[in-house]
């Protein structure tokens, strides 16, 4: 493992390099990415199930969208986000029929770039045996409470929205079974930092965690340049394949407004404990990890393209602390791709984490009626 060079110079360097790398991995082949599909005039908003205001949360009513019956979006306001913000929420079929039933929950975290709808790139994550809730993450909200508040993009405090609101505002409005071996925090790049993060900070919460692609080592220079390329606002790889959007084409748009460098984890140079912060959030750090003891925990990574070769160090190095902790996992490295699925050519792209969610999606739901059984 890295560590960050201590001169400004060098961390610069490091930047560009990672943000000048996207129009060579934007050869790489990709699976065509389904779009969100558009509203269906036959479901109305009031065939949906309702949503009452709660936990700092204000529903947007005229701002559902609906694309079927059991797959839609709320918008939602909070004083933690500057703005709206979109939920996208997929119930299984039979959610409406039994309605005795209660549900295990996946929350799934969307990649830097990315949008709720990128879940459409996912349909493994359209299950009958769970509800499957996307929260908005912002473009490059980091699933985090950022440092700075006074940005261009006002307030940001992502994690805050995430576990201490959207989660419980689920459990009071959907029939959920709200506990931690009912509910799972799954990721993919930016989102697999988020996953991780969020099953360590909140194991209350999480019982059972995927992180896909992630970038879950901050300790990793490369990792830290392209948290400052989102700040910055530098469309490199990274944003060029973690998102399936627009269109299905599988390339990001951007990462929004340019803020400070030190905008969301304060600064990232080891000098005199600067980076204090970046370290206090670090999913790699034993301290972080060792949270995670009871927790269920899956790594997915291929190690091809400028991306994953190096979320598959990080993966590599969580894996190994995990294993020093004494802690099961499981870990799947993918490699090129060929043992995963034939679109997949081992990349930081949804044609690899499509197949990998096919892979988790079954265990998980195997997971969750095992939760039942011992309940």
């Amino acid at each position: 493992m890295k560590s960050l060079r201590s001169s400004a110079a060098g961390a610069a360097l490091i930047l560009a390099a990672l943000a000048g790398i996207g129009p060579a991995n934007a050869a790489a082949p990709t699976a065509a990415a389904p779009t969100a599909a558009a509203p269906v005039a036959s479901t109305s908003p009031s065939a949906l199930p309702g949503f009452a205001d709660g936990y700092g949360l204000t529903v947007v009513p005229e701002a559902t969208e609906v694309h079927s019956a059991t797959d839609f979006t709320i918008t939602v306001t909070t004083k933690q986000l500057a703005g709206r913000h979109r939920i996208r929420i997929l119930l299984p079929s039979g959610y409406a029929a039994d309605s005795g039933r209660r549900w295990p929950v996946t929350y799934f975290l969307h990649g830097g770039g990315g949008t709720v709808d990128d879940v459409a790139a996912a349909p493994a994550l359209r299950s009958d045996s769970m509800i499957t809730v996307v929260p908005d993450g912002g473009l490059k909200g980091w699933y985090a409470d950022w440092v700075m508040q006074n940005t261009a993009l006002g307030a940001a405090n992502w994690q805050t929205f995430h576990t201490r609101q959207v989660v419980p505002f689920i459990d009071a409005n959907l029939r959920t079974v709200p506990d931690r071996s009912h509910r799972a925090v799954v990721g993919l790049s930016m989102g697999g930092y988020g996953a991780l993060r969020y099953a360590e900070a909140r194991p209350d919460l999480f019982g059972r965690v995927a992180s896909l692609s992630g970038g879950i080592d901050l300790g990793m220079a490369e990792i830290r340049a392209a948290v400052l390329a989102t700040e910055l606002n530098l469309t490199g790889a990274w944003c060029a394949v973690s998102t399936s959007t627009p269109s299905g084409t599988g390339r990001c748009t951007g990462y929004g407004a340019y803020v400070d460098s030190d905008a969301i984890f304060g600064s990232p140079y080891p000098i005199f404990g600067a980076d204090h912060i970046w370290n206090e959030v670090d999913p790699a750090a034993a301290t972080n990890l060792a949270r995670l003891a009871g927790t269920d925990i899956t790594l997915y990574t291929g190690n091809q393209g400028p991306i994953d070769h190096y979320t598959e160090i990080a993966s590599a190095t969580v894996k190994t602390r995990l294993d020093q902790l004494g802690i099961p996992s499981r870990y799947v490295d993918y490699g090129n791709g060929s043992s995963l699925a034939p679109g997949c050519d081992g990349s930081h792209t949804y044609g690899c984490w499509a197949p990998a969610l096919a892979d988790y999606v079954p265990r998980l739901a195997a997971a969750f009626a095992a939760a039942d059984q011992a309940n």
